[in-house]
């Protein structure tokens, strides 16, 4: 059983997305029922939306929108990991308008923002509240910038993270010495856990499974087999693979897991997480 922590739906005749016309590739809709027909095929039994930094107005046309996919029958939705606002003085009021049952997690998008950003003492009173309700951050960053993250979940103890896509590693230009660092440190944080997501989309286009194992291999020894969850990062992963592809290349990379091992990384620590 998989569940995909990470799944972005692109709908564009309900919602706003200012940043799709700057990437042609990804720039048309991309439908639950498609990713549903591949996910079913290829072992995935849950799901959890991940905002697609809509315009801030269409937030919660967002999490309505996963609402209504999540009450389909039969339905792979198990819930949103919404966008907010941190940096924004209307961040608390927003949480309390939240359905909890819908939204599960939070998420700012933070390398499309300047870097002190993050360091706010406003932004951080709000991650702050946003652990406080009991709901998960995720923290989508460069890998230039984990050293801001490192500073934003010190300041936030109590706030449970999740970080992005291995921390967005530059696999493409070898910059695994710089990242390897850096993802010790974070480690050493024990609120802090690591998605293993789409990573395909940071390697030159002929990547090879050997590309990829020194980043998962050193995410899960840093991080240990009870903070990793997986997730598939589609669409953005097709910009260098395909949702099978790395499908198939994380089944590769974990063959020599054990059941226990396998299970915490490909569901169970998601549904501690995320409480679905």
């Amino acid at each position: 059983m998989f569940i995909d922590t990470h799944l972005h739906l692109v709908a564009r005749d309900r919602i706003t997305y200012p940043w799709l016309k700057d990437v042609a590739a990804l720039d048309r809709d991309w439908t639950f029922q498609d990713y549903e027909t591949i996910a079913r095929r290829i072992g995935i039994e849950g799901v959890l939306h991940m905002e697609v930094d809509c315009a801030p107005t269409d937030i919660a046309a967002e999490n309505t929108f996963v609402g209504e996919l999540m009450a389909q029958p039969g339905s792979l939705m198990r819930g949103a990991i919404s966008s907010a606002r941190p940096e924004s003085g209307d961040c608390e009021a927003f949480l309390d308008t939240l359905d909890l049952d819908v939204v599960k997690g939070i998420r700012r998008v933070l390398h499309v923002v300047p870097d002190d950003l993050s360091q706010g003492s406003l932004f951080r009173e709000n991650v702050r509240r946003i652990g406080k309700k009991g709901l998960p951050f995720d923290i989508c960053v460069l890998q230039r910038q984990l050293p801001l993250a490192r500073d934003l979940v010190d300041a936030c103890p109590d706030t449970v993270f999740v970080l992005d896509h291995c921390g967005v590693p530059d696999i493409a230009g070898d910059g695994f010495a710089d990242w390897a660092q850096s993802i010790s440190a974070l480690a050493k944080r024990p609120h802090v856990n690591a998605k293993i997501s789409g990573i395909t989309a940071y390697a030159k286009p002929d990547w090879t499974l050997e590309t990829l194992r020194p980043y998962v291999e050193h995410i899960i020894e840093c991080f240990g087999w009870d903070r990793v969850v997986w997730g598939s990062d589609s669409p953005v992963c097709t910009l260098n693979s395909s949702l099978d592809q790395w499908m198939a290349v994380t089944q590769a990379l974990i063959a020599d897991a054990s059941e226990t091992e396998r299970a915490s990384l490909t569901h169970r620590n998601a549904q501690r997480i995320w409480s679905i």
